[in-house]
């Protein structure tokens, strides 16, 4: 991450002829808001003093404590590639949330993740690095420009154009990140038709967040120049593989080396990987509602999709919630599966920092590895190794986080309650929905 001063910002925003910013932050759903502001409000926003009403964001505040202010991390200036008027360009800023007496709002998820943060640091580790692997779906729009479930293609997992059709967006998506910073390791067509996946260097654990936000910003900005619309819905399409974002974690010592890793070890994993990873597995029913917030997030959650639905580790089993990648030493890590790009980056970081710090701090029971296929299990077999499911819908989710005080102290009172309330009327929702599927199976039978 580049590092800035408020002088800096202020000459690179002359020397650019930057004419407009975009303050934003993330609300408890994970999108992203924003507050604009011409050029000429610029010192006056690095100083914190620029007000929004809070009331109006889902999952913050009552009318009656409306007033926050952002305050700017100056390290997330980003002057946007791809977004420049006839009057000059386009910036950004990434802000925190505040309230009046100048305290961090409880309701920030960036903020909240900073303060789970600091309690990595008083038990002696120096960051979380963390490494995201999102995919998404292309799709044509209509001439209105919005999405029809057609696929841009038919292609498969690593196909080339022709047959993967959407490869110059996923090449103007990747050339347009460079631009701005970002240092791709892949990109490539994924499982089904008209999926992607792009790979980006990880990163310590605020500004990984900060980073996929990005990511997403630039995904859609650039399909949409193609006349495309791009999705980070969990399963867009029954009965095919859906999307993801694989998590890779890891942890470093206060001389920056990975906490992870033991020469001595017979797979090279340090006892503080092993506790990192018991607290996961501990705490994966009860995060899994933060990981995968959303009521389609389980339709992805299925077998026979490569999708994780059991709660367990292996070094080389695909079948398992948590992978260990065959590299070891400075990038030796743990993969969690079953993330989901629906998920808040920064809600799902706080919870998935709190799970694996609560089985190093706890000096939890140890859980082995499972190196059987477990799709091929029943499910008396899953249970005679101790493997348990991920739960099968957001009801089940919500229900598994009311129980584990671990992950509601992760999210905070406020955040906790309010992310219930959302997703309570959420479940509600879909549960009085009559859906297409019902239609068709019972109206000319009953």
């Amino acid at each position: 991450m580049a590092k800035y001063t408020k002088e800096e910002i202020l000459r690179s925003a002359k020397e650019e002829n930057v004419r407009y910013i975009r303050l934003m932050f993330t609300d408890i759903n994970g999108t992203i808001k924003s507050v604009e502001i011409p050029v000429g409000r610029l010192e006056t926003a690095l100083d914190g003093r620029v007000m929004f009403d809070g009331s109006s964001i889902e999952g913050f505040v009552r009318i009656m404590e409306a007033d926050m202010y952002l305050r700017p991390d100056y390290n997330t200036w980003l002057i946007f590639s791809w977004e420049e008027t006839a009057y000059g360009k386009v910036a950004r800023l990434i802000c925190d949330v505040y309230t009046p007496d100048g305290k961090p709002f409880a309701g920030d998820p960036r903020s909240n993740l900073k303060r789970v943060a600091q309690r990595m640091e008083k038990l002696g580790f120096s960051a979380l690095n963390i490494g995201f692997e999102p995919e998404f779906f292309l799709f044509k729009t209509d001439e209105s420009g919005q999405p029809k479930l057609e696929f841009m293609d038919q292609g498969g997992y690593f196909d080339l154009s022709p047959i993967d059709g959407a490869g110059d967006c996923r090449r103007d998506i990747v050339l347009e990140l460079e631009r701005i910073g970002f240092t791709i390791e892949a990109s490539h067509h994924e499982v089904a038709a008209s999926q992607n996946e792009i790979n980006f260097q990880f990163s310590n654990i605020v500004e990984a967040c900060d980073n996929v936000q990005t990511f997403k910003l630039v995904v859609k900005n650039v399909a949409r120049r193609h006349g495309l619309h791009a999705t980070f819905m969990p399963k867009p399409v029954a009965k095919i593989n859906g999307s993801g974002m694989h998590t890779n974690c890891s942890l470093a010592d206060l001389d920056g080396n990975n906490a992870f890793y033991d020469p001595k070890d017979p797979a090279g994993l340090s006892l503080v990987a092993r506790k990192w990873l018991t607290g996961i597995l501990t705490h994966a029913q009860g995060f899994c509602a933060i990981t995968n917030p959303t009521v389609n997030s389980y339709k992805r959650l299925v077998p026979g999709y490569e999708a994780p639905c059991y709660i367990s580790w292996s070094e080389h089993n695909r079948s398992v919630m948590v992978r260990i990648p065959a590299t070891r030493g400075k990038t030796t890590r743990t993969e969690i599966r079953s993330v989901d790009c629906s998920a808040n980056p920064y809600l799902a970081m706080a919870v998935i920092l709190a799970a694996g710090l609560d089985g190093i701090e706890r000096d939890l029971p140890l859980i082995g590895p499972i190196n059987e296929n477990l799709f091929a299990k029943s499910p008396a077999e899953r249970e005679k190794l101790g493997v348990h499911n991920l739960p099968e819908n957001l009801k089940e989710a919500l229900e598994a986080l009311s129980k584990d005080p671990v992950i509601v102290d992760a999210l905070g009172k406020h955040i906790y309650s309010k992310f219930i309330d959302l997703k309570n009327h959420e479940w509600d929702d879909f549960r009085m929905a009559i859906t297409e599927w019902e239609i068709k199976r019972y109206l000319n039978m009953m």
